[in-house]
């Protein structure tokens, strides 16, 4: 009996943890309820004082105490008081709480993740892509205060047919990272993510997703309002931000194999395609705004991810945005690109790590990174058409980097979001780890 007594005791006392923001409130309850019982209390006072226990009273002496001492009486009344106001206040807040405190799960750990989250750090991921999604899973468990940055080049599949139709913003990208910062709400992004196949021709191939978030640009007036609408219904901690509003595209200039022909290609979803070697890519028009929202993300953020991703048609259409890359420049935050696991057919065929920074660099003039994380494993059976992206030349990168286990065990060419995010977060509280250089 008493150590089930006990255990109940040390669950109650779980809620004076510091942290949960729930000791202040308790305070003012405790004030509130001591003002209270100090006004009933000269009333009561004056009948524990002045009525005699008489006839048609008995027993009010024993009931009053008033055969202890005084001490004895304000230690058993105060307790006893003590025990009924936490009795009340843990049931009412069990009864208020219950329609939305999930299966299973305890309340107080889940404030207390709640409130570790809101106080994280301000966290900038910029790409697009698989690895966006992926790399925000992860990150959403250290933070609630996470911005990603998405690329608005896409031309192809649902979100290309999308834009050449509607005249908006791809919406696929978006999708992919409101879906990877929802909150649990496994079948809303399963919805969200569903994809028409063997229907209507109108319908075949599109996301459910990309449907909705289209629908909303129409009736808010605004792809921003649309994302942030639909946020709201995934229960989105975080934000996603498009790149640029502006209608952009993403050309390459590309030597073909078995050529030596320099070929000009206009679409992010061709580039792949045609295979090669990618030379150098650029957006149409050049120069466009950024949005300012973004910007202004990134100049206040404490950390800055970029990566991983597609090279030439995730990561670059962002930083080939000036203002992003200028801004990133003057930026105060911890600034890491986390490279590839593995090479993408059609892109990146045969590239090492530093091949994918010397690109980078070329395209930005440098300079924008404090480290690289690079995985140092390779187990695991690839695809044929890829192979694993590792370092040849440790003299030939001009950044610190980072070496650490990152491999998805049953996707070996992807990263797995809880190492990942462990590891950047780690680095981001040291500022420097064990660097390999």
């Amino acid at each position: 009996m008493m150590p089930r007594m006990w255990e109940k005791v040390k669950k109650l006392l779980r809620w004076l943890k510091p942290g949960l923001g729930v000791k202040r409130w308790l305070g003012f309850v405790f004030a509130g309820t001591t003002l209270l019982a100090v006004g009933f209390a000269f009333f009561a006072l004056d009948i524990y004082r002045n009525v005699p226990d008489t006839w048609w009273l008995p027993g009010l002496k024993w009931i009053s105490l008033q055969a202890l001492p005084r001490l004895m009486r304000v230690v058993i009344f105060g307790s006893l008081g003590l025990v009924l106001v936490i009795w009340g206040i843990v049931g009412l807040n069990r009864t208020i709480l219950q329609p939305f405190r999930p299966p299973g799960q305890d309340v107080i750990d889940k404030l207390r993740i709640h409130r570790r989250r809101q106080d994280g750090q301000q966290i900038v991921v910029i790409g697009g892509g698989h690895g966006l999604a992926m790399l925000l899973r992860g990150l959403k468990e250290y933070t609630h205060k996470l911005t990603a940055v998405v690329t608005v080049a896409d031309d192809g599949g649902s979100s290309g047919r999308l834009r050449e139709s509607l005249g908006i913003l791809p919406p696929g990208d978006l999708r992919n990272c409101l879906a990877a910062l929802s909150n649990d709400e496994a079948l809303l992004t399963q919805l969200f993510q569903y994809r028409f196949a063997n229907g209507n021709e109108d319908l075949d191939g599109h996301s459910f997703g990309n449907l909705f978030i289209s629908a909303l640009a129409e009736i808010t007036g605004s792809m921003e309002s649309a994302i942030v609408e639909s946020g709201r219904v995934l229960s989105v901690h975080g934000r996603v931000l498009p790149s640029s509003l502006q209608d952009v595209r993403l050309s390459a200039d590309i030597v073909p194999p078995y050529t030596h022909q320099e070929v000009r290609i206009v679409g992010e979803s061709r580039i792949p395609k045609v295979g090669g070697q990618v030379r150098r890519v650029w957006l149409e028009p050049n120069d466009p705004p950024a949005f300012p929202k973004v910007i202004k993300a990134i100049l206040s953020a404490d950390f800055i991810v970029v990566g991983p991703g597609s090279l030439f048609t995730s990561l670059l259409p962002n930083l080939l945005i000036p203002d992003i890359t200028n801004a990133m420049k003057s930026s105060t935050a911890f600034k890491v690109y986390v490279s590839n696991i593995a090479t993408q057919q059609g892109e990146t065929d045969g590239f090492s790590c530093e091949d994918h920074l010397r690109v980078l660099d070329d395209h930005t003039n440098g300079g924008i990174f404090d480290l690289v994380v690079h995985n140092n494993r390779f187990k695991g059976d690839l695809p044929k058409t890829i192979e694993w992206v590792k370092i040849k030349d440790q003299k030939a990168i001009n950044y610190p980097v980072y070496q650490a286990d990152l491999l998805d065990i049953n996707e070996p060419w992807h990263h797995d979001s809880g190492k990942l995010a462990s590891v950047l977060m780690a680095l981001f509280l040291e500022r420097t780890g064990p660097l390999v250089k």
